[in-house]
């Protein structure tokens, strides 16, 4: 124990005492990094860069480059500094921690790569977008360790270094929202090609593999097509899961994938981790999906951990311009993680106890059913969205869909509270629009986190809601919750406007609705 704590301890004052090698003077330095929320981290790591003595800044542009490269440059050395790590956790729990860090800093990486590079077609809006996940990244792997009981000055190379560049750059970056255009009733980032595959009546037809327990198709294991799938391809790759029970634990790296089911209830991939089993939440998840321009139609997946066995992940996405259509997710603590980047799902069934939606994604549920189950504890919240910077673009939209009880609470529903939600951390934004709020939702409609915590830096609305416990008279007082009476303002979290799906739903041919 006592060796660990030296080594990164040791490895973080080597960081910490570089010498000053910047080309930069220190009033220059003070002046740019004055305008970021963190101005101590960006004075520090721009004035010991050897790399930017040639590079003026002119303007923000170059500073926010500068910046960009700064938070790429640290990363690296993050993943590199949690690599040396690995040989020294204690026990499988540590060790299960330390292997999310790793996988979470390359995919912070790699969405810093993708940001800077020259070659990639990058928006404003995207960039802000992928800076969000390379930030929920790296509070994730922090928090992997915290539920063993770490803290954070006694893992200085997963503190807030890295996490405290790329919050300047999210600030730097900050623009105003700019409204996508629809076609065809879809966000154009939908194409033709995957609208036609949403809807055909004979996926077999149209797939590149199939997969089926019995035989009949070229793999009877998900894992495996997986597997056979391109490493990258601007194409989709179409995989047919006929029906079936498929207990696997899947993950799901490859960009552009789509999985099609035979329906809810007749292609179900399920799992059993846990945190009370010894998985992190992370790693819990049935199936996580991790490679952009995800699609899944058709499907339930399930986390049969129980509702005993704390946080058990039934999906795990952090696929940007991620569809759901006409699936199920099937749990009870943590059921569903929209982890982060832009996801979208209709006509989907999600099924659970505490924070059965939770995460830090941009994410809109249109015309889904959401279901609360009997918790062991009495009290079920519904979202715990995990916004911790107040430049993050991300929250979870809930538009024309119904709340109720599942069958095993509607008979003892007077004795458990449900909630809409409660703020996982500060910034925590959610909203309910036009949905329909069964009984089962207290008067108060939304619950604490931990005392007063993020109460006035949350965001929480309702609006036009209908059904008995849709009621806004007795709801929470808090400075951040909102009965949003404005069309303007309720439009802000439309699938058109909160996550610019005009411009990539269209595409997926899964119906949607652009605005309220």
């Amino acid at each position: 124990m006592a060796a660990f704590y030296f080594l990164i301890k040791f490895l973080f004052f080597v960081i910490l005492f570089s010498p000053f090698v910047s080309g930069y003077s220190p009033n220059e330095v003070k002046e740019w990094c004055n305008q970021t929320p963190n101005p101590q981290s960006c004075e520090y790591y721009l004035s010991i860069n050897p790399t930017l003595k040639d590079k003026p800044i002119r303007n923000k542009t170059d500073f926010l480059k500068l910046s960009l490269q700064l938070a790429q440059e640290q990363a690296l050395n993050g993943h590199a500094h949690t690599l040396i790590l690995g040989s020294k956790c204690r026990n499988p729990r540590e060790k299960a921690a330390w292997a999310d860090c790793l996988e979470l800093y390359e995919h912070t990486v790699r969405k810093l790569n993708k940001t800077i590079d020259p070659n990639t077609k990058c928006s404003q809006a995207d960039a802000q977008t992928w800076l969000s996940t390379a930030l929920t990244n790296l509070e994730t792997c922090k928090a992997g360790f915290f539920e063993l009981g770490f803290r954070d000055y006694e893992l200085p190379l997963l503190s807030n270094n890295v996490t405290k560049l790329l919050s300047n750059i999210l600030a730097l970056n900050k623009v105003p929202y700019q409204e996508s255009s629809y076609k065809n009733g879809f966000p154009t980032w939908v194409k033709p090609g995957d609208r036609k595959l949403l809807q055909t009546s004979s996926p077999a037809s149209q797939a590149n593999v199939v997969v089926a327990k019995d035989g009949s198709g070229k793999y009877t294991t998900l894992n495996a097509a997986i597997g056979a799938a391109p490493a990258s391809s601007s194409g989709r790759y179409v995989i047919y899961v006929k029906a079936g029970t498929y207990d696997e634990q899947v993950e799901i790296k490859g960009d552009n994938i789509m999985l099609i089911g035979d329906g809810i209830g007749k292609t179900v991939i399920t799992g059993s981790r846990s945190v009370g089993g010894g998985s992190t939440t992370f790693s819990s998840a049935t199936v996580a999906v991790d490679g952009d321009g995800f699609i899944a139609r058709d499907i339930t997946f399930i986390n049969t951990a129980g509702a005993a066995s704390l946080q058990a992940v039934a999906l795990r996405s952090g696929s940007d311009l991620s569809v759901f259509y006409r699936c199920s997710f099937d749990g009870y603590q943590d059921t569903l993680c929209v982890f982060s980047n832009r996801q979208f799902y209709r006509e989907c069934d999600v099924y659970g106890t505490v924070d059965f939606i939770f995460g830090n994604a941009a994410v809109v549920f249109q015309n889904c059913n959401l279901y609360a189950r009997n918790p062991p504890n009495k009290v079920n919240t519904i979202t715990a969205q995990g916004r911790t910077d107040p430049n993050q673009n991300t929250g979870i939209s809930i538009h024309n869909s119904t709340v109720t009880a599942a069958s095993d609470l509607k008979a003892v529903q007077g004795s458990v509270k449900t909630y809409l939600g409660r703020p996982w951390q500060q910034y925590s934004i959610t909203v309910f629009m036009k949905s329909y709020l069964d009984s089962l939702i207290d008067l108060a409609g939304w619950t604490e986190w931990n005392g007063d915590f993020a109460l006035s830096t949350l965001y929480y609305g309702e609006y036009m809601n209908t059904g008995p416990g849709s009621s806004t008279e007795n709801r929470v007082k808090w400075t951040g919750y909102h009965v949003i009476t404005s069309g303007t303002e309720a439009s802000r979290f439309t699938v058109e406007n909160f996550i610019a799906g005009n411009s990539w739903l269209p595409s997926t041919s899964v119906p949607f609705t652009s605005g309220l």
